[in-house]
């Protein structure tokens, strides 16, 4: 049995930026559109949303926007998030708000994927404890202090506190949602296994594996936390080993022909 009522991806922004930031070794000179995405799974213990995208002051602030994005880390420019594609606005569309999130799982604490904390103060907020420590250091560019620290950071950034629910390893959020550590492109990434009561599993890869061709060609992303990027490879074949295992399909998470194969909003997979 599965706890899982309902699963929906949700488009909360875009990205253009160099392929071979997704694609270690190869694509350099190519750019892409990416998907910045959240995920909406409703069970029957609550719901509870994996990521939840960018931090929309630091996007539409001048002085925030100067501050984190108009930077040579930032080569590409900041993601593009219209008023529909906010995370409050999306849940909206579906008669929700903040509030109706019962928890929040952060696959990892990059700004695409956890800037966006601040929209749900009230929320447990589960990441792994590898994660934690390299945000806390700033293991590198793509991590901003003011996402997950209640002082924000020197320059200014607002600061947010989040209620952290620290995990040491993988394990079942409730029945049917299942943490699976994949470490690599951060040093404590979590894919999350959702079982849905009719159709096949889906293994959400997040960042583990940006493109359908970092799955087909073992490839690693091209951000590995230390250079690792054989543990982001042996995350990459994990992923495809579960997959296997459980009749499922492996989910890349910044892929934008495969997202429009497969968006429903505001419809949904059961």
């Amino acid at each position: 049995m599965t706890a899982v009522t309902t699963f929906r991806p949700l488009l909360v922004g875009t990205h253009r930026y160099d392929k071979s930031l997704s694609t270690r070794g190869r694509g350099a000179g190519t750019i892409i559109e990416a998907p910045v995405l959240a995920y909406l799974i409703e069970t029957t213990q609550g719901r509870i949303l994996y990521d939840v995208g960018c931090d929309h002051r630091k996007l539409t602030d001048p002085r925030l926007r100067a501050r984190f994005y108009e930077s040579p880390s930032f080569a590409f420019g900041p993601p593009q998030v219209s008023e529909e594609q906010r995370l409050p606005n999306r849940l909206a569309q579906l008669g929700l708000s903040p509030r109706d999130i019962d928890c929040v799982i952060c696959s990892h604490l990059h700004f695409d994927h956890a800037g966006g904390l601040h929209e749900f103060a009230h929320c447990d907020v589960h990441v792994h404890e590898r994660e934690l420590a390299a945000a806390r250091e700033l293991a590198d560019d793509a991590y901003f202090a003011s996402d997950f620290r209640a002082d924000g950071d020197a320059e200014g950034g607002p600061g947010h506190a989040p209620h952290w629910r620290v995990q040491p390893r993988e394990y079942a959020l409730v029945e049917g949602v299942h943490a699976v550590e994949s470490p690599g492109h951060t040093a404590g990434h979590l894919s999350l296994l959702v079982t849905l009561p009719q159709g096949a599993p889906i293994l959400l890869c997040g960042d583990a594996a940006d493109l359908q061709e970092n799955l087909d060609d073992e490839v690693a992303p091209g951000l590995c936390q230390g250079d690792r990027a054989a543990t982001a490879i042996a995350s990459i074949r994990k992923l495809k080993q579960i997959a296997a295992d459980t009749g499922g399909e492996a989910w890349p998470n910044h892929d934008m022909p495969f997202f429009l194969a497969k968006d429903r909003f505001p419809g949904y997979y059961r």
